[in-house]
């Protein structure tokens, strides 16, 4: 199936995240584990609910995960405030395992290098929140997969 590549202005939303110099082999055990102790943490802190789990990968190999929050906050010495890239971004929708998320950056990549537009090298994917009728259906698990293009966004609008 095609992986369907739109334009669209990326907001600065905080997030609550961890970060490591992470390889890409250790990206399986890394952002979930990140995840989960950034909800621990916001228990403890007594943030709002933290709202959907991301992962913001950086070009020097530094990945952020952990949640998305509602405002600005404290950390700690492993949790820090941070946020969302701002900017135009490409963005595509996977449905399935992720196993299968390189082939919607591919994707998106593919579909930049296609329409002229430059990358900054920063992605992040955004998980659904999860649903019980995807354990029986892991199909039709939603991550959206975002690349922030350079300032001058290149090539032509779409």
């Amino acid at each position: 199936m095609r992986q369907v590549v739109e334009l669209t202005q990326s907001q600065p939303t905080p997030t609550a995240v961890v970060c490591g110099q992470v390889r890409p082999q250790q990206l399986a055990q890394f952002v979930p584990a990140a995840c989960g102790e950034v909800w621990t943490f916001a228990r403890a802190a007594g943030l709002p609910k933290p709202g959907r789990h991301v992962a913001v990968y950086f070009p020097d190999g530094t990945v952020e995960a952990g949640a998305e929050v509602t405002a600005p906050f404290t950390g700690n010495d492993r949790v820090h405030c941070s946020h969302l890239p701002a900017g135009r971004a490409a963005t595509t929708t996977h449905h399935g395992p992720y196993g299968g998320l390189g082939a919607a950056h591919t994707a998106v990549r593919r579909w930049c290098a296609e329409h002229g537009h430059r990358l900054s090298g920063i992605s992040w994917e955004i998980y659904g929140h999860w649903e019980e009728g995807w354990n029986a259906d892991p199909s039709q698990i939603r991550t959206d997969v975002f690349h922030l293009l350079e300032e001058d966004g290149g090539g032509m609008t779409d």
